[in-house]
């Protein structure tokens, strides 16, 4: 009990740091934001963008909080000791992120699935592990994180991601997809327990 006490004054103290941090970038934020607009011939004097560079700085801040996150914020003492063995999948998690290329969106839904060696994890966790980063390094990101935690006997992640860089610009493919995939353990050594995570996965 003292330990869990002592675990909820760090976290808050933590939250409370981070806090100040924003406060105090945010108007270096919101003035890069007013010579963004500026620069591309916009009146910020206007009315309709006369908080746009505040809101545009706090909205960074909120999409970029992953890179000040780790697996033990994540997590949140959620690891519980169980006698379980078999293939734990949790599927069709929305991800929603920025692409550190050109800053602007993807999304898609990313598949996880691990093998206990006598530790789990609250399924909600799951949720928490969006990192901003290419898609390519959240995928190993996540499979890495969740091995270094629950030290299981394998991990599997897969993202299906469409990228509005792609979308948006470039060769704006509408239909265009990109999937990346990370196995540990037994799913990189073994070949039918990989298939039947991604049979599973990909099962509706």
């Amino acid at each position: 009990l003292h330990d869990n006490k002592m675990s909820t004054v760090n976290n808050h103290h933590e939250t409370s740091r981070k806090e100040l941090e924003d406060a105090s970038r945010l108007p270096a934020l919101e003035t890069a934001y007013t010579d963004i607009l500026r620069h591309l011939g916009e009146d910020t004097d206007r009315e309709g963008l006369l908080r746009t560079p505040l809101r545009a700085a706090k909205a960074i801040q909120f999409l970029t909080k992953g890179y000040h996150e780790t697996i033990d914020d994540i997590l949140n003492n959620a690891i519980f000791d169980e006698d379980h063995d078999e293939m734990v999948i949790v599927k069709d998690i929305d991800m929603f992120s920025l692409c550190e290329h050109h800053m602007v969106p993807f999304f898609g839904k990313v598949h996880i699935g691990y093998i206990p060696n006598k530790k789990v994890v609250g399924l909600t966790e799951f949720l928490c592990f969006v990192l901003v980063s290419v898609q390519e390094r959240l995928t190993k990101q996540i499979a890495v994180g969740i091995s270094e935690a629950l030290q299981p006997k394998g991990v599997a992640v897969v993202i299906e991601a469409a990228h509005m860089c792609m979308v948006m610009r470039g060769v704006q493919k509408m239909n265009s997809r990109t999937v990346t995939s990370a196995m540990l353990g037994v799913y990189l050594e073994d070949p039918k327990t990989r298939e039947e995570f991604l049979y599973l996965s990909r099962r509706t």
